[in-house]
C-alpha cells in the first residue's frame, strides 16, 4: 500500500506540491508543478473528523455520539476544518440570530437545557 501524499511540509508547515507523476501500468512519467487538492492539506485528525461527519450525514447529534464529544467540540472541529479548507467563519450571524439557533436546537431536542445555557453564555 502506497503512503498518502503529504499536503504540509513536515519541516516548515508550508504547502507541498507534486512535481512528478508515474503510471503504475505503463510507466509513463509526467513532470511539472501540480497543486494538491485542499483535502490533501488537512491533518489526519481533520480527515478523520470529516469522514465521521460524512458517515453521519452531517447530523451533529450523531457526530457527537460517534466521537463521544460535546456539541461545541463538534462545532469547533467543523470550524477548524472549514478554516483549513480556506473558508472563513461566518461572522455575519448576529447575537440574536445565534440565540435563535440555540433555542431552535433546544426545541428540536438536539441539545439539553444545560448545553443551551452554556451556548447562550458564550
Amino acid at each position: 500500500m502506497a503512503a498518502e501524499v503529504l499536503g504540509k511540509c513536515p519541516v516548515c508547515g508550508g504547502n507541498m506540491e507534486v512535481t512528478r507523476l508515474s503510471c503504475c501500468s505503463c510507466d509513463t512519467k509526467i513532470e511539472g508543478r501540480f497543486q494538491l487538492c485542499r483535502f490533501c492539506r488537512l491533518t489526519p485528525e481533520q480527515k478523520s473528523f470529516i469522514e465521521v461527519f460524512i458517515k453521519c450525514r452531517g447530523n451533529i447529534k450523531e457526530v457527537e455520539k460517534e466521537l463521544g464529544v460535546s456539541y461545541p467540540t463538534v462545532k469547533n472541529k467543523l470550524e477548524d476544518v472549514a478554516a483549513a479548507l480556506g473558508y472563513k467563519e461566518d461572522t455575519t450571524q448576529t447575537a440574536s440570530g445565534k440565540r435563535m439557533d440555540v433555542l431552535e436546537r433546544l426545541n428540536n431536542g438536539e441539545i439539553s437545557v444545560e448545553e443551551a445555557l452554556g451556548l447562550l453564555k458564550e
